[in-house]
């Protein structure tokens, strides 16, 4: 490890944020040139690379436009920046841990895992509601009272108390965040549809009945009876009814903050009104002058442009939401109770589509000509992940006439074909990245499809990719995860409100009046968390939080995962989906052991019960008679190399005879004298070997992994010791 100092480094090979700088802009043009200089490796590292989830939000900022088209009423969203439009006419919508609805998909993910209940267990409407207006509020309602707590804090300490300033930091961050929505008509939909329904049914009650409400107090009349007198309130005002210092301030201060924030063309007193209504909690709007059919319908209309324009967001959002939340299943799989080599991720920023054209692969290789082969081993790139190939779905029936509402074939966009992945794989085998890819999300690639259908369909569409010299490079992960399945993807937002005989407002009780939505289903690429449990299991500390006989002298590249109950030991951050694979399927998958297979499967370890999913089989595309390889013999030969490498002052025929002799001081002799570890490079029943080829200059290495043989040649300097 003093050599080596990670194996875990990963480059990601698609687009998150496309206003961001990227791999291919950042490089350059390289004509001419062999390698970039160590400055500009240091730009792309402080640019591109993130060491956790929080990181990557910071840095790459994923984000959604909209913008209005008066022609149809509609909102329309996208998540390339629309060019031939004012930036004033386009509203950022960033996809950060405050977005309702990665919010709630995060929230989702951790209830399952702590439940560990199977997707038909499991209840997903109790957390999908978190992005109907009524939950989006009860955020509101939080933050409110935080602001609340520190406004009062603020307000209590003298001017020239140093603490104040404190507190003041605190107030700016959470006015700061409350105020991102003020002329964000969308997103202060949410807290319309509850005003106007918290105004409208304050004598509803428990009972669902409403009654035309008059706010009052109670008193005693002059002969003692008790009676409730309406309050009289001036009708220059909808301000607070109780007086409360804290309140007063903090309605000042939001409407200043409004109107300093807003110019006047977009200024807008029902949206100043609701601002203060909402954040400020003793504040409320009870009047008499309320006209109840102009708010009701308020309401409806209000709540039927945010199911309608809610569903548009989902269906352009979903393709991002997918790959930032595999970044952060990709973060999430390193739990060690030490930190020590933590998994990095290179963020590339550009579709695969882009790198491989015959103009840009030269930036590529021109980069990892400068990482990956060289002696230093800070910035070596190990492994790749590219998500989302294309995969011809099962066409459906032609049908002469469509007589029932059936589902829509679309062509997902942004999907990488095979013989882009193709040429990205040339490249990555001469820098030997070992390059996790996975096929397009839905449910023809979950563990339901699997279950049901097998591995063939992936296997025929791996076949142009078999008996390559890349072939060990490439491994394909499957199953894909579900996050929402389909079918049970449907929320209810609220019901539209009615008038009753009495002229109060009510909520509909007709089924029709009932709006609901539905996600079409949530899935995330098998590729993030194959990469990011291999990168974890690098890790020494990560080894020694589950495992007794680990050293910290190697990483973890002879690691095999698949051995004994190793998976047991380490199971992924995801719960369990189905109640397994079928005896047929699972000898299908151990017939040829294809794949980066995870499994969902009942199993125990020491008594306990496993509830998350876990690693299968981890083979790349290499065959050996028809058989496909462990990828940790590739990761253990690249460390050899690299090794080798660096020892061996780029392949100096003396030094590499050193590096294999006999004496307890050699690296082989140091391996070999050290296999009783669960991470030694060498274990009981390997070897190494080497034999130089004079005439050809050629060094060929034999390493044995417990009877199998990989090869690995290098080209010899002949220069000795004294020479260099």
């Amino acid at each position: 490890m003093e050599i080596i100092t990670q194996t875990n480094r990963t480059m990601l090979f698609d687009e998150v944020n496309p206003e961001k700088l990227d791999l291919l802009t950042m490089v350059g043009d390289v004509k001419g040139m062999d390698s970039l200089d160590d400055d500009k490796i240091k730009e792309i590292r402080d640019t591109l690379m993130v060491k956790n989830f929080d990181e990557f939000l910071d840095k790459f900022e994923p984000v959604v436009y909209s913008f209005f088209n008066a022609h149809n009423q509609q909102v329309v969203y996208t998540l390339k920046k629309p060019e031939n439009l004012p930036e004033s006419y386009v509203t950022p919508i960033y996809i950060n841990v405050d977005n309702d609805f990665l919010k709630m998909l995060l929230t989702l993910i951790n209830a399952k895992g702590a439940q560990g209940l199977a997707n038909v267990d499991f209840k997903f409407d109790k957390v999908l509601d978190m992005i109907s207006p009524k939950k989006v509020m009860d955020d509101i309602r939080q933050a409110r009272k935080e602001i609340r707590y520190v406004f009062g804090q603020y307000d209590e300490l003298d001017d020239e108390d140093p603490k104040k300033l404190d507190v003041g930091d605190k107030l700016n961050y959470l006015f700061e965040k409350a105020s991102t929505n003020y002329n964000n008509v969308m997103a202060m939909l949410p807290l319309a549809i509850e005003d106007i329904k918290t105004r409208l049914l304050l004598g509803a009650g428990d009972s669902g009945q409403n009654e035309v409400f008059k706010a009052g107090y109670l008193t005693m009349g002059e002969t003692g009876e008790l009676k409730i007198v309406e309050i009289e309130q001036d009708s220059g005002t909808d301000l607070a009814l109780l007086e409360d210092k804290t309140a007063t301030g903090l309605i000042s201060a939001f409407e200043e903050d409004y109107d300093s924030l807003n110019e006047d063309e977009v200024k807008s007193d029902y949206v100043r009104d609701l601002v203060i209504r909402t954040f400020v909690p003793l504040t409320t709007t009870v009047g008499s002058d309320i006209d109840t059919e102009i708010e009701v319908n308020n309401y409806n209309n209000y709540l039927d442009f945010y199911k309608t324009t809610k569903d548009a967001f989902i269906k352009t959002v979903k393709p991002l939401i997918e790959k930032i939340l595999g970044v952060k299943l990709f973060f999430d799989q390193y739990r060690a109770k030490v930190k020590g080599m933590a998994p990095t991720l290179l963020i590339a920023n550009c579709k695969v589509e882009m790198m491989v054209k015959a103009s840009n692969l030269p930036r590529i290789i021109t980069f990892l000509n400068t990482v990956n082969d060289k002696n230093d081993f800070d910035n070596t790139i190990w492994f790749g992940i590219v998500p989302a190939i294309e995969l011809e779905v099962d066409s459906t029936v032609k049908l002469q006439r469509q007589r029932f509402a059936g589902n829509k074939k679309e062509k997902k966009s942004d999907l990488v074909t095979v013989e882009s992945l193709a040429q990205l794989l040339q490249v990555m085998k001469s820098y030997r990245v070992q390059t996790f890819f996975s096929f397009q999300t839905g449910e023809d690639t979950s563990f339901n499809y699997v279950a049901t259908e097998g591995l063939e369909k992936f296997k025929d569409k791996c076949s142009s990719l078999l008996r390559k010299d890349y072939s060990e490079f490439a491994i394909p992960c499957l199953p894909n995860f579900t996050i929402v399945p389909k079918n049970k993807s449907g929320l209810v937002l609220d019901q539209r409100m009615t008038i009753q005989e009495n002229g109060a407002a009510a909520l509909s009780q007709e089924k029709e009046d009932l709006l609901k939505m539905w996600i079409e289903g949530v899935y995330i690429g098998a590729s993030f968390v194959a990469a990011g449990i291999v990168a974890s299991y690098q890790c020494p500390e990560f080894l020694r939080t589950h495992f007794r006989n680990v050293t910290p002298k190697y990483p973890g590249v002879r690691f095999d995962i698949e051995a004994k109950d190793n998976a047991l030991y380490i199971p992924i951050t995801l719960a369990k989906e189905i109640s397994g694979f079928t005896n047929n399927i699972k000898a299908e998958i151990n017939r040829q052991n294809f794949g980066f297979i995870f499994s969902s499967e009942n199993a125990q370890l020491k008594g306990k019960d496993i509830r998350q999913i876990m690693v299968y089989k981890t083979r790349s595309l290499m065959s050996v008679e028809n058989e496909y390889e462990s990828i940790y013999k590739t990761l253990v030969t690249t460390y050899v190399q690299r090794m080798l490498r660096f020892f061996s002052h780029d392949y100096k025929q003396d030094n590499i005879i050193e590096f294999f002799s006999k004496n307890p001081a050699s690296q082989k002799s140091q391996w070999l004298s050290t296999r009783d570890y669960l991470n030694s490079v060498m274990q009981e029943g390997d070897d190494i070997d080497y034999k130089i080829d004079e005439r050809d200059h050629v060094c060929m290495i034999d390493i044995t992994f417990n009877g199998n043989i990989r090869n690995l040649e290098v080209e010899i300097d002949r220069k000795t010791n004294e020479a260099f």
